[in-house]
C-alpha cells in the first residue's frame, strides 16, 4: 500500500503501525512502557511498528509521565530509571511484541504480574507489551490513525536497522495457551478471578499524584482529536472567512500534527475533578488555556458585523 495505509477492522495487516504522540512512543520502544491503553482492543498479535506523531512534547506532559513511572517502578523497589535523552517526532522509531491485550479490571487483578505493571493499566483496554526494539536512525515519516499497515521500501529498511532494548525490568505475559496467540483476549481471564477481588495496591501520595498527573497529561490530545474532526467536517463545505473568525479559537487552531497525520488518541483514561485540581495546582492545565479566554469573548464580532451590514443594504 503506497505511504502506508489503514487496514480493515479484521485484519489485513502485513507491517503494523501505530501512532502515538511522544513522550508515550519513546517511552513504549525504550521499554519503560509496557502497557499501551486503548479505548478499543489490538487488532493484531505480534509485532507493531511504533511511530512518534510530529508534536513536540512541552516540558510539563515529559515531567509528567516521567514521574508517573518513576513512582510505579518505585512500587517494585526500582529507582533507577533511564529515560530517553531526546524525544523525536515524525519519526519511525522502532517495534514491540503485542502478547494479548486484557481490560483494566483483569489487568489490575492479575497477580502473577508485578504491581507497577497492574498500575500501568489506566484505559478499557490495554494491550501487552514485550521486547522493544529501537532502530539505531529512527526514519521520517508521516503516520495515520488506528493500526497500519508500513509501506514496504520503509519496513524493509527499518527491519535491517533494529537492536534490542534492555529493559529496566522486563515483563513476560503468560498466555492462557500457549498454542493460540489470540488466547490472552479480554475476558479471557474472567474465571481466574472469580472467586478472587485481586488484592489491593496501597498508593501513597506521591504515586496518586503521579497518576493524576498522567492522565491530564493524556486527555489535551483526546480534546484536540474531537476539535479536529469537527474542523474537517466543517471545511468539507464552503465557508465565509466571518464564519470561521467567529469560532473559538480553540476550536479553530490546526496543529502541525493535524496537517501531517490525523489525530492520535490518548494513552490514559480523562482525570477526576479531584485530579483536576491537582494540575492547576500545579499551573500547566490552567495556563495552557489562559490565551483562548480573551479570544472566546469576542468570538461572535465578526458575525454581528455581518448582520448589521446585511441590515443597511437597500434593494437596488
Amino acid at each position: 500500500m503506497k505511504g502506508g495505509g489503514r487496514a480493515g477492522k479484521q485484519g489485513n495487516y502485513t507491517n503494523p503501525c501505530l501512532t502515538l504522540h511522544q513522550p508515550w512512543a519513546s517511552l513504549l520502544v525504550h521499554g519503560i512502557k509496557r502497557i499501551e491503553g486503548r479505548s478499543w482492543p489490538a487488532p493484531i498479535r505480534g509485532r507493531l511498528w511504533i511511530h512518534a506523531a510530529s508534536k513536540v512534547p512541552d516540558e510539563a506532559t515529559i515531567k509528567a509521565m516521567e514521574d508517573f513511572y518513576r513512582e510505579i517502578y518505585a512500587v517494585n523497589g526500582i529507582t533507577d530509571l533511564k529515560f530517553p535523552e531526546h524525544y523525536p517526532v515524525s519519526r519511525l522509531l522502532g517495534c514491540v511484541e503485542v502478547v494479548g491485550c486484557l481490560r483494566c479490571e483483569e489487568l489490575a487483578q492479575w497477580e502473577v504480574l508485578p504491581e507497577g505493571v497492574r498500575l500501568e493499566g489506566q484505559t478499557d483496554f490495554c494491550w501487552l507489551c514485550e521486547q522493544p526494539q529501537k532502530l539505531l536512525i529512527p526514519f521520517e515519516m508521516r503516520g495515520f490513525q488506528g493500526v497500519y499497515n508500513l509501506e514496504k521500501k520503509i519496513y524493509e529498511a527499518a527491519v535491517r536497522g533494529l537492536v534490542p532494548v534492555e529493559s529496566p525490568a522486563p515483563v513476560k505475559f503468560p498466555l492462557p495457551d500457549p498454542g493460540d496467540p489470540f488466547s490472552l483476549n479480554p475476558g479471557s481471564l474472567s474465571l481466574h478471578f472469580s472467586d478472587s477481588k485481586g488484592s489491593e495496591i496501597e498508593e501513597s501520595s506521591s504515586l496518586s499524584m503521579a497518576i493524576a498527573g498522567a492522565r491530564a497529561a493524556a486527555t489535551q490530545f483526546s480534546r484536540k482529536s474531537q476539535n479536529f474532526q469537527s474542523n474537517t467536517i466543517q471545511n468539507s463545505r464552503p465557508v465565509l472567512r466571518s464564519q470561521m473568525r467567529s469560532k473559538s479559537a480553540e476550536e479553530n487552531i490546526i496543529t502541525e500534527a493535524n496537517l501531517t497525520e490525523e489525530p492520535v488518541e490518548e494513552n490514559l483514561a480523562a482525570p477526576t475533578v479531584e485530579q483536576s485540581k491537582f494540575i492547576n495546582h500545579e499551573g500547566s492545565s490552567s495556563q495552557r488555556h489562559q490565551p483562548h479566554a480573551d479570544l472566546k469573548q469576542h468570538a461572535g464580532a465578526p458575525s454581528k458585523i455581518f448582520a448589521a451590514a446585511l441590515r443597511g443594504l437597500k434593494p437596488s
